[in-house]
C-alpha cells in the first residue's frame, strides 16, 4: 500500500511539471518566472512527501533531461546545505550534466571548491577531465587544490587531469605538475607522459620540475627518465634536463642502463 501511494504522489508531481512546462508555451507576460515556481514546487512537493532531494533530482533528470540543469540550479538555492546530494544524484543520473553542475556550485558559493570537486568526481569518474577543467574556469585561484583533490580523489586519471588542465592553462603547466606529484608522488611517470604528448617542445621544463619534486622519491625519479626517453627525448638532452632537475649521474645511468 506504501509503495502505490508513493508511486501515486510521485505521478501527481509529474502532471504538475507537465503542466507547468505546457503553460510556459502559453503564457508569455511573467512566463520567465514560471520555470523557477515549477522548480521549486515540484522540489518543496517531493521533500514534503519523505522523497530525498537525491531521489527528486534523479527522478526530474530521468524524466525531463532537457530541465536538468534548470531544477539543480534551484535545488542548490532551496537546499544549500545538501549540496553533496544535489551535485552526486544529477551528475551519476546524467554524467555529462558534469561541468554544468560543477559550475553552478562553484558559482554559487555554496561550499570550498575542494569539495564540489571531489563530490563530483566521485558521482561519475570517467567525467574527470570535464569537472576538473570547470572547476578551474570558475575558480582559477583555484587550481593547485583542484589539481591536488582531484589527483588524490582519482590517482588512476591522473594523467587525464594534468593534460586536461594543462591544455587550458598552458603557462601554469609546472604548477600543475608540481600539484598532482605532491599530492601523490607515484604519478610522476605518468603526469611526464601525458605532459610531454602534448607539449614536446617543452620538455625541459617539464622533465626538469618532475624530477625537482619528486627529490624525495628517488625511485620515481630513475621511472620519470626512462618514461621521457620512451617520449622520444635525446639522452643528451635527458642528462641535461635531469641532472637540472637534480637527478644524480648514478640515478640517469641506472636508468638508462635498463632500456
Amino acid at each position: 500500500m506504501k509503495n502505490i501511494v508513493g508511486l501515486a504522489l510521485s505521478f501527481s508531481s509529474f502532471v504538475l511539471i507537465d503542466s507547468a512546462l505546457a503553460s510556459t508555451s502559453t503564457d508569455v507576460k511573467g512566463s520567465a518566472n514560471i520555470p523557477n515556481e515549477m522548480n521549486e514546487r515540484f522540489l518543496q512537493v517531493q521533500v514534503e512527501q519523505n522523497v530525498t532531494i537525491g531521489r527528486a533530482i534523479k527522478a526530474i533528470v530521468g524524466h525531463y533531461p532537457q530541465k536538468a540543469a534548470s531544477i539543480v540550479d534551484t535545488a542548490l538555492d532551496l537546499y544549500p546545505q545538501k549540496y553533496k546530494e544535489i551535485i552526486h544524484a544529477a551528475i551519476s543520473a546524467q554524467p555529462t550534466l558534469a561541468e554544468e553542475v560543477v559550475k553552478l556550485a562553484l558559482n554559487k558559493g555554496i561550499s570550498s571548491c575542494t569539495s564540489i570537486v571531489e563530490t563530483a568526481i566521485n558521482a561519475d569518474p570517467s567525467y574527470i577531465d570535464f569537472v576538473v577543467t570547470a572547476a578551474a574556469d570558475s575558480t582559477p585561484e583555484e587550481l593547485n587544490e583542484i589539481v591536488r583533490i582531484a589527483v588524490i580523489t582519482e590517482p588512476d586519471s591522473a594523467d587525464y587531469i594534468v593534460q586536461s588542465l594543462a591544455k587550458a592553462h598552458p603557462s601554469k603547466i609546472v604548477e600543475i605538475l608540481q600539484s598532482a606529484i605532491g599530492a601523490v608522488p607515484f604519478v610522476g611517470e605518468y603526469v611526464v607522459e601525458a605532459l610531454l604528448a602534448v607539449f614536446p617542445n617543452d620538455a625541459e621544463t617539464v622533465i626538469t620540475a618532475a624530477v625537482r619534486e619528486s627529490s624525495t622519491e628517488r625511485e620515481q625519479i630513475r621511472k620519470i627518465i626512462e618514461t621521457a626517453q620512451n617520449s622520444g627525448v635525446s639522452i643528451e638532452d635527458l642528462e641535461t634536463y635531469a641532472i637540472n632537475g637534480g637527478a644524480t649521474t648514478e640515478e640517469l645511468s641506472q636508468a638508462l642502463e635498463n632500456k
